[in-house]
């Protein structure tokens, strides 16, 4: 027995001896340099041990301590997180290029078999022109002109029916409940879905349809792995041993991968230029007439499916838990609804339902969705970046190939820009004379920023004002007698609210 200890006991030693000499011997390779301050790692784990459950709040409690650059071992993986708007805009827009890249994480790798632009795709020529071709493809699909409505578009065609089925199925289903309440969870799962759905493939499921059913819980399945994490990131030695977790979120990835692959392969054989039905028709267009030997041949058939991919995935979660939140805030705090009612009756009135058209003319409601961005910071960080060469700042050196965190939260929790940070007032972006206070708006941090900043950002507000509005529009939402409502999250990939019922009151 004393044997076996001291041999454990001397292959510790000796691990943690070996670490020290790894860390020293990168740092020997950079003489003179200052490489940014941290707390000191522990053997093997690192870092990992000396973060909370929410990591966000303990990385921004770091910050007050190392400032707004430093450094954090997580595993074998070491980390450095960037914190202050300033310093984020400096690193992401000024120096854009050198923080361009993407970490080379085994779960990344899975996604799209290693060609996501989101999220594994090198960072260079071919990755600025697969970013061109897919922007330009959702500007074609927002420009093609409606089937037949008032709408501006067929995107905004397509979001409004759906969200006007949202709201008849929530007034039936209230009504039903009565004072105990309905859990809308449910409900904005599949109708965001089914409109992403309509956006990406022009098609639209019952929201009882089996197959569409089977789609959206390995979607949300895929979510919640990817929220627990993967040891294999940090540890990259997990991916060698039994581990259920990782074989199953690749089973489901790659599920989800067979559904979408279907569909896209059915566009590309019916496709016809005169007739843009969808997302995927326009980034086909984009790429249909490309030949061999020129600058869009880079973009290959295999491309295009996972650009539709990512855009499906995009546009499910971050839309879903932006919703929650809303109806969250709008029943903890009725005079704030009270006001959006006013604006929607002065500038929509009842006789037509709310447009895009309106949103430049209601500053308040726009007010309340950057307030539920910043208050609830539901996407914490970005998805992680690295350095694609040797990089300065704030003093600090940076290797290339170094994986960098983006501290969103922090930025919307900053008291040196926002007073009274954890309070939630839609009106602290409101100039004296009413109008949406674009200085301040734009330092809110939710979809990232610079050359990796989220495609779909613009569909996403676009698609939160026509459901918060369509929805208050018609109904009123209350909160259910005697529930306590509770503001603080659950952390995951998204920061969910936890559950809670909203009451259903139709409007006159």
């Amino acid at each position: 027995m004393h044997m076996e200890f001291s041999t454990s006991g001397a292959a510790l030693v000796l691990c943690a001896i070996t670490l020290i000499l790894v860390a020293l011997h990168g740092r020997r390779k950079y003489p003179g340099r200052s490489f940014p301050p941290g707390p000191q790692p522990w053997p093997l784990v690192g870092n990992l041990f000396q973060m909370e459950r929410q990591i966000h709040l303990s990385l921004t409690k770091l910050r007050e301590q190392y400032g707004d650059v430093f450094q954090v071992k997580l595993g074998s993986m070491e980390v450095v997180v960037l914190s202050g708007y300033s310093t984020i805009k400096d690193a992401l827009v000024r120096q854009a290029d050198a923080f361009a890249g993407r970490p080379e994480l085994f779960s990344f790798s899975a996604i799209a078999n290693g060609t996501s632009m989101s999220f594994s795709e090198k960072y260079g020529e071919a990755w600025v022109l697969h970013k061109k071709i897919c922007r330009n493809a959702l500007r074609t699909f927002s420009q093609t002109k409606p089937q037949d409505s008032s709408a501006s578009c067929l995107l905004e065609e397509r979001i409004s029916a759906e969200a006007t089925y949202m709201v008849e199925t929530l007034k039936e289903q209230g009504q039903e409940a009565g004072n105990s309440g309905i859990d809308p969870t449910q409900l904005l799962v599949t109708s965001v879905a089914n409109v992403v759905c309509t956006l990406c493939f022009g098609k639209r499921y019952a929201h009882d349809d089996k197959e569409f059913l089977t789609i959206v819980n390995v979607n949300t399945e895929v979510l919640r792995l990817f929220a627990a994490g993967s040891l294999v990131d940090f540890f990259p030695i997990f991916q060698y041993l039994p581990n259920p977790a990782l074989r199953k979120m690749l089973e489901f990835i790659n599920r989800m991968n067979n559904f979408m692959e279907h569909h896209i392969q059915e566009h590309l054989a019916t496709f016809d230029r005169n007739c843009i039905r969808d997302i995927t028709d326009a980034l086909i267009a984009m790429c249909e007439d490309r030949q061999e030997g020129e600058e869009s041949s880079l973009l290959s058939d295999s491309q295009i499916v996972h650009s539709v991919i990512e855009l499906f995935g995009a546009g499910f979660d971050t839309i879903i838990t932006g919703l929650q939140w809303s109806l969250l805030y709008l029943i903890k705090f009725p005079d704030i609804q009270a006001k959006i009612f006013e604006e929607i009756d002065s500038q929509v009135g009842m006789d037509r339902l709310p447009q895009l058209k309106d949103k430049p003319s209601m500053p308040y409601t726009e007010a309340f969705m950057f307030e539920v961005f910043r208050h609830a910071s539901y996407m914490p960080f970005t998805i992680p970046h690295s350095t694609t060469e040797d990089v300065t700042l704030n003093g600090f050196f940076i290797p290339k190939d170094t994986c960098v965190f983006i501290n969103q939260y922090q930025v919307n929790h900053d008291k040196e820009i926002w007073e009274d940070p954890n309070l939630f007032q839609p009106q602290r972006f409101l100039t004296l004379s009413g109008h949406l206070n674009k200085n301040l708006s734009e330092k809110v941090m939710i979809f990232g920023m610079g050359i990796r900043r989220c495609l779909g950002d613009s569909v996403a507000r676009l698609e939160m004002f026509m459901f918060i509005t369509t929805l208050l529009h018609r109904l009123h939402i209350e909160n259910v007698p005697g529930q306590e409502l509770d503001l603080s999250p659950l952390f995951g990939l998204t920061m969910k609210p936890k559950p809670f019922r909203i009451k259903i009151v139709p409007r006159n």
